[in-house]
């Protein structure tokens, strides 16, 4: 176990023995605060900590319920089935070129039967490719049913939920978002303002500011990736697909007339995450003013 590891549970039970109340502090604060020190120990590095804990001078850690835990594993399940299919498939596609085989395009119906049937079709070319298919595509088949089965259980749970079916009523969301942003942000009173989710999802630019210089980058990235690159699937969903008129998609398209595909995309982003915070917050659904007020 990491040196950092064992002082925080070192100093986990030596809060518990006096009966203090446990905070978690963010570690990469505690490091820089405590790098300053010019002898390094186990007691010293107790003694920082309990000062940053004494003056406020840190980064309170949220711990997610356990009810929020158990769809963040699912839905983790669910990505990395996906991610294995993408891989498979990927690396059949990469093999087959090599014998001059150049697969189609693939859809979603009947488990993506599409793929394993080309891949039969190329099995009778050459013996090798015919081992690589009795292997893979019982593999492939299994891959895309247990994805199946876990996108039922991901929108049994949502259909469930009345916070899941008032976030789903935003353009372009759907069973997957709406539960991740619930488990990832898990209390909405955690934000005064619906606009600092978006900074806390690392969706707003960097700034740099000093003396006569001040700049803005590109956005922070904090925050839980996944969640992110889950909104701006969604954003891009809005973009590209959505064809039912709303102030949002509007609102969208100028943008990407002006900025271009991947900025307006990331704005819509960070609107999104705004749009269902107050919808989370106020117990309502989407209406097509909301995003004036955001």
């Amino acid at each position: 176990m990491h040196e950092s590891g064992i002082l925080a549970i070192w100093l986990t039970r030596e809060l518990e023995k006096r009966g203090l109340p446990i905070i978690c502090i963010d570690a990469r604060l505690a490091h820089k605060a405590l790098s300053g020190r010019i002898n390094k120990s186990d007691p010293g590095d107790a003694e920082g900590l309990a000062h940053l804990a004494r003056t406020g001078w840190f980064t309170q850690v949220h711990i997610r319920s356990e009810a929020s835990e158990r769809v963040r594993v699912l839905i983790g399940t669910r990505e990395r089935l996906i991610r294995m299919r993408k891989d498979l498939e990927g690396h059949v596609r990469g093999i087959l070129k090599t014998f001059g085989v150049c697969m189609g395009s693939v859809h979603r119906t009947k488990l993506r039967q599409g793929f394993r049937d080309q891949l039969a079709s190329a099995a009778e070319t050459d013996p090798a490719i015919s081992v690589m298919t009795e292997m893979f595509n019982p593999t492939h088949k299994a891959l895309c049913a247990a994805t199946e089965a876990m996108d039922d259980e991901l929108k049994a749970i949502a259909r469930e939920s009345d916070l899941a079916r008032r976030l789903m009523t935003v353009p372009g969301v759907g069973p997957v978002v709406a539960l991740s942003f619930i488990e990832t942000l898990d209390d909405a009173q955690r934000f005064k303002r619906s606009r600092n989710v978006g900074a806390f999802l690392g969706l707003t630019p960097r700034r740099h500011q000093s003396g006569d210089m001040d700049w803005s980058g590109r956005i922070s990235k904090c925050g839980d990736r996944d969640l992110r690159r889950l909104l701006y699937s969604a954003a891009t969903t809005l973009i590209t697909q959505v064809r039912k008129p709303s102030p949002l998609l509007a609102w969208a398209k100028r943008l990407q007339d002006r900025k271009g595909f991947k900025k307006a995309a990331v704005a819509a982003s960070r609107k999104r995450a705004v749009i269902l915070h107050c919808i989370w917050r106020d117990g309502t659904v989407f209406e097509a003013n909301m995003e004036a007020k955001t």
